[in-house]
């Protein structure tokens, strides 16, 4: 065989090799957060690099089988997965503390009581000391004590197939705003319960770092 092709097979190898072995590194990992309302947090983090999926619903409660109308002492959650290749858990996390109110224990922006407090679900002990460590270096960037719990894994129950995606939705609907598609009333809702103004308040120009088109 000539020397060219030779080189040329082993190039071809090596490559194949070095293709299989980034498909092994990559991997599809998830969080589960809790940031009030999860048609919000579903939205923002659909704008964030690496992630490639988000999923409404309810965690950190004891009720089998939750539903909107009915979740108990469950919080909003959204699960959210990512490529690790392209982004990890500690980036979500500073990312998440950057589009909520983290100095609110009582609920986020108009939404009060235990649907909507925050959370932070860390699934091992090394996702829970790099949260942790995230909400600290939080509290100490604004000057004040960061009142999200980071919990322990949980249960995650989907929400109902209405609430996936609910911002982008073209469906319409009588809401407090009239006959409108869910993602006019999403943004009026938005709107009016203060959510991006009170995060911009807090965070300044690190408001939504990271969320490459928040929603407004």
């Amino acid at each position: 065989m000539p020397k060219k092709v030779i080189h040329a097979t082993f190039l071809a190898a090596a490559l194949a090799i070095g293709a299989m072995t980034g498909a092994a590194q990559a991997e599809t990992r998830s969080l589960i957060v809790a940031g009030g309302c999860f048609w919000c947090v579903e939205s923002d983090f659909d704008h964030v690099a690496g992630v490639v999926g988000t999923t409404s619903g309810y965690a950190g409660g004891e009720m089998q089988n939750p539903t909107y109308r009915n979740h108990g002492r469950h919080r909003e959650v959204v699960k959210i997965d990512y490529d690790s290749s392209v982004t990890d858990y500690k980036t979500l996390i500073e990312i998440f503390l950057r589009t909520v109110d983290p100095l609110d224990a009582g609920g986020q922006f108009c939404d009060r009581g235990r649907s909507y407090e925050t959370a932070i679900h860390a699934a091992t002990d090394a996702e829970k000391v790099v949260a942790l460590e995230a909400v600290n270096a939080a509290s100490q960037a604004l000057g004040q004590e960061v009142v999200i719990p980071v919990e322990g894994p949980v249960t995650f129950w989907r929400a109902e197939d209405y609430h996936q995606d609910y911002y982008l939705s073209q469906e319409r609907q009588l809401t407090r705003f009239g006959y409108v598609t869910r993602a006019e009333a999403y943004k009026g809702y938005r709107k009016g319960c203060g959510r991006d103004a009170r995060v911009r308040q807090i965070w300044g120009a690190e408001a939504y770092r990271g969320v490459d088109k928040p929603a407004t």
